[in-house]
């Protein structure tokens, strides 16, 4: 193969394509930014820092990556168009040098049961590949080892046309899937709970059923059964006869007469399947979901064991290995087995399967399984498996776009995330990611700082340019950039212990620990060393225990913190009394609702396979309501307005004044104590973060009797400038004689505990054990662990 000569004279010359090495943003105002200019360098990593709520997502993902996605889609033909969601110009005056972004956020995976770490990443394709190919006893194509995949058989007639012939001929048709029949690829069984349907010592007529909403004189539940003639309505259910029982759980649907009225009968437990357990969960009323939890129970399949599979496809192996096996493997176990195959064969797919599961390791993921669900993973282990497919990325020139990658990581990963941003960007790439702490920031190559507050307070750009410029500046994130906490000097005195023993949650090792009780504990360690297996698996959770993670909060779209933590309630009641009129007209869930949005302020649009769609309700303009009701006003306001004002905007207008509400001034101070003073009273629960949903959940049970709080890295999302709220908000629940469990990456946290409990010394079956139990100070002193190196080296000791 020949090659042209380069002429280097010509290559070294300037072209006009050259100049476009900045990405121009002016006059963006998107949420609360206003009129923001800013222009970043291209193939750089540019770090944006300020508050939270400052506007960082606003430019970042609002502006620049959601106005690269509108372009990107309307390259495509007017057919394809017409299936995707129709995006809406950022509001901005210019944008220009854009290229392809692609956003890596926090947001979760998936919820399917069927959604595993394998099969988001595509390992799970290659390894079905595999031991298609080197699998002994061989049982077919890769769908053979598939749990999404049923086998299918079919047998029938086919017209098959000769010439001018045609010929009915017999046929056959089957496909091989490796799907377990029993529990349909999900590894878990779902079963009811009778007793929580009813109560057997009791007749019908005697109100047996327990179910929400099933009263006894309903003729569409309760009577349909009693009159239904299947069974004696004075009879104790306990004592029905086999054919009784199967008829009243199990019967098919037939027309019965009710009170004069055809109406359908049908065995109780199809019935509940399909008014119940066939409906989203999340959009439930917390009572009926409460219900759903109660009764149905979910149990490890036991057909295939829990790995999904079929027999035949665990019956196939390669070394002794089979395919469940392999993906119940840690990933960097699962790697090393896989550099001990040697088949040239597949040469190519083994690399190709190498290289994806070596990228989990380095990006601090070698201890997760491919089978574990993805809905299971953190908001920032759901992040960096989405880097993995970007990682091997041969694109270049691209803009990647991450939501504080750094989330859930123990100072030691974070140098290893560093590693892949620079990687990344040295391949040519835009790097944009939004960060809080400093030990990522220090990496940047260009820093954007906005601010200067939250909110209607923030929006602006308070400084721009180089890491040492920013730390001496005089913003909010230049003040405190070199905050460095001391360790305690006089720590607080155990008024007691909790005593776990034996305890062998996920990867613990039978640890035996005491946890003080009546002071601030910081449970400590590496990503997947055990802590939360210890906290939230080991503490029993009952009376006394208030747990507060980051899992998402049960609710549906329509739910907001106002309506969450209760504060909606005297709201309305005090519009309500001002005006002489019905409390419900200020629910956007009753009657004060917009009809055609139905008081959600957008239309959803399902796209099916892909993501959903929200587009502003162009009656009510997203204000929720119908017009009349914005009629009424409470100290100058209507209820659309005081819904979009923020927790510090609010606690000001219900503090003093004609508005003034001291029941509601209550829950708002509970809520800017947690850091939440920018967050919106009317935002949708389902786009807060996970470092949100937790803070907002503090505040609803900072009022709770409960003794014992038990948080999950509450700094998660949080400002150099907010530690300090957060640490002075601990320090209050101690001192009103609580007990303080944390589970926390932050040095600052540890820095201020007073007992440390640190877990290790590695991830999954390399960690499990207690490595170190004492001070901070002692920590420091011994730097016998990974976590005292570090917080050795933040105090500058």
């Amino acid at each position: 193969m020949t090659r042209a000569k380069r002429a280097d004279t010509a290559s070294a010359a300037p072209r006009a394509g050259d100049s476009h090495d900045l990405i121009r943003v002016h006059g963006a105002r998107v949420n609360n930014l206003k009129d923001v200019s800013v222009e970043i360098p291209k193939r750089r990593l540019t770090v944006f820092t300020g508050v939270s709520g400052s506007g960082k997502s606003s430019l970042v993902f609002g502006t620049i990556a959601a106005e690269s996605q509108r372009l990107i889609n309307e390259t495509y033909s007017a057919f394809v168009q017409g299936f995707m969601p129709t995006l809406a110009r950022p509001e901005v005056d210019v944008l220009e040098g854009l290229t392809t972004a692609i956003s890596v956020d926090q947001q979760r995976m998936g919820s399917d049961p069927r959604s595993t770490v394998g099969t988001a990443t595509d390992a799970n394709a290659m390894l079905r590949i595999l031991f298609s190919r080197l699998g002994k006893p061989h049982i077919g194509p890769p769908s053979a080892y598939s749990f999404n995949t049923a086998s299918v058989r079919a047998s029938g007639a086919i017209t098959v046309e000769r010439g001018n012939k045609t010929k009915a001929e017999k046929a056959t048709f089957q496909r091989t899937g490796g799907m377990c029949t029993r529990c349909e690829g999900r590894g878990s069984v779902s079963d009811i709970d009778l007793s929580q349907l009813y109560d057997d010592t009791k007749s019908l007529s005697e109100g047996a059923f327990t179910i929400p909403g099933w009263k006894s004189d309903s003729q569409w539940t309760v009577q349909v059964y009693a009159q239904s003639g299947f069974v004696d309505p004075d009879k104790p259910i306990r004592k029905y006869t086999k054919k009784e029982l199967q008829d009243f759980l199990y019967g098919e649907p037939v027309k019965v007469k009710v009170n004069g009225v055809n109406l359908t009968y049908e065995g109780l437990i199809p019935k509940i399947q399909k008014s119940f357990l066939s409906k989203d969960k999340e959009a439930m009323q917390p009572h009926i979901r409460a219900f759903v939890e109660r009764a149905v129970t979910f149990t490890t399949c036991p057909e295939c064991d829990g790995t999904r599979l079929s027999e035949g496809a665990r019956s196939s192996k390669i070394k002794r290995i089979s395919i469940a096996d392999a993906c119940a493997m840690e990933i960097r176990d699962l790697a090393e087995w896989v550099r001990g195959i040697e088949e040239a064969s597949v040469a190519p797919l083994l690399d190709a399967l190498q290289q994806t599961l070596d990228s989990f390791v380095e990006i601090g993921l070698g201890y997760l399984s491919l089978d574990r669900p993805a809905g299971t993973l953190s908001g920032g282990e759901a992040q960096r498996v989405k880097m993995i497919r970007h990682l091997g990325s041969s694109l270049t020139d691209v803009t990647y776009v991450f939501d504080e990658p750094t989330i859930g990581l123990h100072p030691h990963d974070i140098e290893r995330m560093n590693e892949l941003l620079l990687r990344l960007r040295d391949k040519g790439n835009t790097v944009l990611v939004v960060e809080h702490k400093p030990e990522t920031i220090v990496i940047a190559d260009h820093v954007v700082d906005l601010g200067p507050g939250a909110g209607s307070g923030g929006g602006t750009i308070c400084f721009e340019g180089a890491v040492e410029g920013l730390r001496a500046s005089d913003t909010i994130t230049g003040r405190h950039f070199d905050d460095r906490a001391t360790v305690k000097e006089t720590v607080r005195t155990a008024t007691g212990a909790m005593e776990i023993r034996g305890a062998t949650a996920n990867n613990l090792r039978k640890v035996d620990v005491d946890v003080p009780l009546g002071v601030l504990v910081v449970v400590t360690g590496v990503a997947g060393s055990g802590k939360s297996s210890l906290v939230h698996g080991s503490i029993p959770a009952g009376e006394g225990v208030v747990s507060i993670d980051q899992s998402p909060i049960r609710g549906s779209r329509r739910s907001n913190p106002a309506t969450y933590t209760g504060l909606l309630e005297p709201i309305r009641k005090a519009f309500a009394k001002e005006n002489g009129v019905k409390p419900a007209l200020f629910s956007a869930n009753s009657e004060g609702a917009c009809p055609t949005c139905n008081g959600a302020g957008v239309i959803y649009m399902d796209l099916a396979m892909m993501a959903g769609v929200a587009t502003p309700c162009e009656d009510c303009e997203g204000k929720r309501f119908q017009p009349a009701v914005l009629e009424y006003k409470l100290g100058g306001r209507d209820i659309s307005e005081v819904l979009a004002m923020s927790v510090a905007e609010a606690e000001e207008f219900f503090g003093s004044g004609e508005a003034h509400l001291p029941a509601a001034h209550r829950i708002l101070d509970r809520l800017a104590d947690v850091g939440l003073g920018y967050l919106s009273l009317g935002r949708p629960l389902t786009t807060l973060s996970g470092g949100e949903r937790q803070r907002l959940k503090l505040a609803t049970h900072m009022g709770d009797k409960g003794g014992i709080y038990v948080l999950d890295e509450p700094t998660t999302g949080l400002h150099l400038a907010d530690v300090e709220q957060l640490l002075a908000l601990l320090d209050r629940l101690v001192d009103s004689g609580k007990s303080v469990i944390v589970v926390e990456h932050h040095q600052a946290v540890m820095a201020h505990a007073d007992w440390i409990i640190d877990l290790g010394p590695g991830a999954g079956h390399d960690g499990g054990k207690v490595v170190f139990e004492g001070t901070p100070a002692e920590l420091v002193g011994a730097r016998s662990t990974l976590t005292g190196e570090h917080l050795a080296a933040y105090v500058g000791g």
